[in-house]
């Protein structure tokens, strides 16, 4: 598959859900080779150290035109069509090679096989996502109107969890530590935190949706982000320390079942 599929047909707008569920099973974990001690939040704040966006949380491009990351009201939602599915129209850059094509292509294939989105080729559509190799690895919360920009930096952003991550705050979805009820479920050592960097861990005004707070969340930080120094934790999951987050696999289903709610698949 990976020598006789083109690119133009991966990335057409034409292709239905069993062809696409074939080559999720023929790509799954082909492009995804990660070193494990490495966890999403880690790779995503590493590869934005220094960039040139102001950014919130790590990887959200500050709103220009609202207030605050919240998504409630639905004109940062994405829009159904008539037949009960949301299209959102995408550019790729052509800095990306063959094989980044081919990854950023099967993580949206996860949406395609699990909701009602679908990533679909943009031909004139005025709001749509340009998916390009900026400094970083970052997206807006919602949809912003236009051109907005997800940035997968080539060198240490286009894995299969990343672009998932970055893809589901398109979609209007916060970080899952930054839940409206997170004190609860994580505790948050603000000891081990630069108060430069302390903005990043406020709680948001978010719509939980009636779902369970999810520690395997492809939402979630890992333990150890915005550290003031290696090893010590950030966030601690409660009543059990142990309990793993972080992951950068892809997306849980409790990740799927809220964009399925949100939007009303």
């Amino acid at each position: 598959i990976r020598r006789h599929v083109s690119l133009a047909f991966l990335l057409s707008s034409d292709i239905d859900g069993e062809q696409l569920r074939m080559l999720e099973e023929s790509f799954e974990g082909v492009f995804v080779s990660e070193p494990e001690s490495v966890d999403i939040t880690t790779r995503i704040l590493e590869s934005n150290n220094g960039s040139s966006e102001v950014l919130i949380e790590g990887d959200l491009v500050f709103p220009k035109t609202r207030n605050a990351l919240n998504c409630f009201n639905n004109n940062c939602f994405w829009k159904k069509n008539s037949n009960n599915i949301v299209e959102i129209p995408y550019i790729v850059s052509g800095e990306f090679s063959y094989n980044n094509k081919l990854v950023i292509t099967n993580a949206m294939s996860t949406f395609h096989s699990k909701t009602c989105i679908r990533f679909v080729a943009r031909s004139t559509q005025t709001d749509y996502i340009s998916i390009e190799n900026k400094d970083g690895c970052f997206s807006s919360l919602g949809r912003t109107g236009g051109k907005q920009v997800v940035s997968l930096n080539r060198n240490g952003c286009v894995y299969h969890g990343i672009v998932q991550h970055e893809l589901n705050h398109a979609l209007g979805f916060n970080h899952e530590q930054t839940r409206s009820d997170r004190d609860k479920y994580v505790k948050i050592n603000w000891e081990n935190i630069s108060p430069d960097t302390a903005y990043n861990f406020q709680k948001q005004n978010t719509n939980n949706q009636n779902t369970p707070y999810d520690y395997g969340s492809i939402m979630h930080y890992g333990k150890t982000a915005f550290t003031i120094q290696p090893g010590l934790e950030t966030i601690t999951p409660i009543p059990d320390e142990t309990v793993e987050i972080g992951q950068r696999q892809g997306m849980s289903n409790t990740d799927i079942l809220r964009i399925n709610k949100l939007y009303g698949c």
